[in-house]
């Protein structure tokens, strides 16, 4: 089960997408040649197999430029789908359905290539009980978008923000002047509600947070499949263990059967490609 998606935070998103795309002139190309009462149906063909996620983002787009346009989804979010599926149905005023188009599509395929590789990536790992998660490489303005579409491949969330959980990395602690000195700040300094994360890239680093007793969870960085047994043997179940930095869907497995709670992948997000979507159109 997923999080919703609402109007309200749906809507900004949507609706800076489309004035991106519209302009102050409108969609030229389409007030031109089509009537405005002509009608359309436009049937959204997934061209590659993939895990749907984006449905109500579909619904939405078309509604906000012209409410008498109907979408009829075939396959909801979290459905895998064949190469050859057609996944949802619009029809409408052309004009709408036409101009709607792209912005539709751009993030009903980049959704679903998240949701995509994310569950390749949870049946890679979950055989050894480990977890997938996402990080903050997130393109700007669409994160909530994005981690939502990790959810659907059965991944799950890392923090939203800078303001959501603590998470000490290798450039706080230089600043800070030393793990010690930057866990006994963030435990001083933070209510009993958050968490604190720390990341450590040897086993020395990971023996002094053990030693001060003060962290919630370890992100341990860069370390190989040997390094991340020891590292977990050392844990030995106090704190969650991360690891992250290097992992890619070849060498997965062998880092989930480390023994490590989760792991997780900057590249659900920053770096996959959009599933081929298409929208192949009929005059009504």
């Amino acid at each position: 089960m997923t999080r919703a998606l609402y109007d309200f935070q749906l809507d900004p998103l949507l609706l800076t997408a489309l004035r991106e795309d519209l302009g102050q002139a409108g969609d030229l190309t389409t007030d031109a040649t089509v009537r405005p009462e002509d009608r359309a149906r436009g049937r959204f063909n997934v061209r590659a197999a993939g895990r749907v996620a984006g449905m109500d983002i579909v619904r939405r787009t078309f509604a906000l430029l012209d409410e008498r346009v109907s979408v009829t989804a075939h396959h909801e979010d979290g459905a895998d789908v064949a190469a050859g599926t057609c996944v949802a149905t619009v029809e409408g005023p052309a004009r709408a359905v036409l101009t709607g188009e792209r912005v539709a599509l751009n993030l009903l395929a980049r959704l679903s290539a998240i949701a995509t590789v994310t569950a390749q990536a949870v049946a890679l790992a979950a055989p050894h009980g480990c977890h997938i998660a996402c990080t903050r490489k997130t393109t700007p303005g669409l994160r909530g978008l994005e981690k939502y579409a990790v959810a659907v491949g059965g991944g799950t969330n890392h923090r939203f923000g800078l303001n959501d959980g603590v998470l000490i990395k290798d450039n706080h602690i230089v600043v800070a002047g030393g793990v010690e000195a930057a866990l006994t700040r963030a435990r001083q300094t933070l209510g009993h509600m958050v968490k604190i994360e720390v990341e450590v890239d040897t086993l020395d680093q990971l023996d002094a947070v053990l030693a001060l007793g003060l962290a919630d969870a370890v992100l341990l960085d860069n370390m190989g499949p040997d390094v991340l047994r020891d590292a977990v043997a050392r844990v030995d179940g106090r704190l969650t263990t991360e690891a992250s930095g290097g992992i890619t869907l070849a060498n997965l497995a062998d880092v989930a059967a480390t023994g490590v709670n989760l792991v997780s992948l900057g590249f659900l997000t920053h770096s996959v490609p959009a599933l081929d979507i298409g929208l192949d159109f009929e005059v009504l």
